[in-house]
């Protein structure tokens, strides 16, 4: 697998769930990785996995649109689980009928078990499940058998025990499915045979291995942003190259208050890397000028990280390579190209937005792993919680929370009125409750009145989520003596602003981000 680390593949048939199904696996400490549905049976040989995970999916087996796949994957021998559309898909191949029979299931159901040995061990009966289908199994396949009914008398669960090959009609990686993890527990375990891992302390080990590597003795340029990623890209990289890492913290004008000197202390003075601050503020405001669309914006930064950090590496050393903190859901939110079907819902910096004539060789340790991988990462190497514990922060800083034109003057408001939003968080001990806080400027006029003055200012809005990943999240629901305390405290502190709104929607419809 693309970390040398023996897990699970994950074929992505198109499902909204798929990346839950990979979360869940991890929890558990197994590794998992989603690969595109198309992906060549010798391929999948090559990762040596423990077992296949077929997703679910819009697509249904019987029609001449159907998704296609090679077939000889379904020839290995691996144990396999299919999950909504990969029943349908285990069955089909292996001689079943799948129909729609006009007889869907939306929403909970509760488990009829006929089999309650491997698959559906431990899961008592009459168990909330989440269904999401309108074919279903009519027939089954020879030398399978039902393992449970829905309450609704459709086939829900299937096996064959000794071709270890098991399939659900209903989705355990949600956490409607009251006993998912249970039964994902089983199929690992009990069935696969996996082994419990995939630690941050082997994720370490193994990524060390694999930068020394690739490196040999040439030397790294590690792109700081301040963030939480890149910040623990930097810790990892030092303790597996030392001297030859030289890490640079491009301060781009677009950081949050303080936030560059925040940084470069915990990494220099906590764990002694060479880090290197830079200001390239003025080139990058100069870049952005005019610039509204945040796909632009995105794609000059990327750029223009890129340049700032051949310039820096031009004046500290000769470098070949560049390292970044690029994350899977980076890779998955910009259509990653080993993600079949993912859509690109926003380039990400220093993913969709890299120039391709670049000077540097890429080093992204951290792509495989989901947000609170890399905390724990972080935390076994040993960075400070404050810098761990730390919400997230896109590459391109403030200039995607700022709805249109960048200016210097618009940063410093949304800069003043950002840090106060903070700071009362952690004033009333609901930082942590957070995974996600941050102001956006939308520089949009109000009407106001401030003594008995009319005032004609910019609109704030003020967002905060909860989320495990940031694949999906929900809006925080804030005291409200806490967002009034906020709300005049940036009113009566920061000019240019009159009006503070709070944002309430949650990913999806909505991403996290407002651009």
């Amino acid at each position: 697998m693309s970390t040398s680390q023996r897990g699970i593949l994950i074929l992505d048939f198109g499902s909204q769930y798929t990346q839950l199904i990979a979360r869940r696996i991890r929890e558990q400490h197994v590794y998992s990785e989603i690969v595109p549905h198309d992906i060549a049976a010798s391929e999948v040989a090559r990762h040596n996995p423990y077992a296949l995970i077929f997703s679910g999916g819009p697509s249904s087996v019987y029609t001449s649109a159907a998704t296609r796949y090679d077939r000889e994957i379904l020839a290995l021998k691996l144990p396999m689980l299919g999950i909504c559309y990969g029943l349908h898909l285990l069955s089909d191949y292996h001689g079943g009928r799948v129909e729609n029979l006009n007889q869907g299931e939306y929403g909970f159901a509760n488990l009829e078990i006929d089999d309650d040995n491997n698959l559906l061990a431990q899961v008592p009966g009459g168990t909330q499940v989440w269904m999401s289908h309108q074919d279903q199994v009519v027939e089954l396949p020879p030398e399978w058998k039902i393992l449970a009914q829905s309450s609704n008398g459709i086939v829900a669960a299937i096996g064959n025990q000794s071709a270890q090959r098991y399939a659900v009609q209903f989705h355990p990686e949600v956490a409607h499915t009251v006993d998912g993890a249970t039964i994902l527990h089983n199929f690992m375990f009990k069935i696969a045979g996996c082994r419990p891992d995939w630690t941050p302390g082997n994720f370490i080990s193994q990524q060390i291995d694999r930068i020394r590597a690739t490196v040999g003795e040439g030397q790294v340029l590690c792109g700081v942003s301040g963030g939480v990623d890149s910040s623990v890209v930097a810790a990892l990289l030092h303790r597996a190259l030392g001297k030859q890492v030289t890490a640079v913290l491009i301060d781009h004008g677009l950081l949050r208050k303080n936030e560059a000197q925040q940084c470069v202390a915990a990494l220099r003075h906590g764990l002694g890397v060479n880090i290197q601050l830079v200001d390239e503020s003025r080139r990058f405001l100069t870049r952005l000028e005019g610039v509204s669309d945040p796909e632009r914006k995105r794609k000059i930064i990327g750029e223009q990280f890129i340049r700032a950090f051949e310039h820096s590496a031009r004046g500290l050393g000769a470098y070949q390579f560049l390292a970044q903190g690029t994350l899977y859901p980076d890779l998955i939110e910009s259509g990653g190209a080993q993600l079949g079907p993912a859509a690109v819902i926003k380039s990400h910096h220093n993913v969709g937005g890299l120039p391709d004539d670049m000077d540097f060789e890429l080093i992204e340790p951290l792509k495989d792993l989901f947000k609170d991988e890399v905390r724990r990462v972080g935390s076994e190497l040993g960075l400070p919680e404050s810098l761990i514990a730390r919400h997230p922060f896109p590459g391109p800083g403030l200039a995607v929370r700022i709805i249109g034109e960048i200016t210097a003057e618009r940063l410093e408001i949304l800069r003043e009125a950002d840090d106060i939003y903070l700071n009362v968080l952690h004033e009333e001990n609901l930082y942590h409750e957070i995974w996600q806080a941050f102001a956006v400027l939308i520089p949009v006029k109000t009407v106001g009145v401030m003594g008995d003055a009319r005032t004609y200012e910019n609109l704030l809005g003020l967002r905060a989520v909860v989320s495990v990943d940031g694949m999906t999240a929900d809006w925080f629901r804030l005291p409200q003596e806490v967002l009034s305390r906020i709300s005049n405290r940036i009113v009566n502190s920061v000019t240019g602003i009159n009006r503070v709104v709070y944002d309430i929607t949650s990913k999806p419809p909505g991403t996290i981000e407002w651009e």
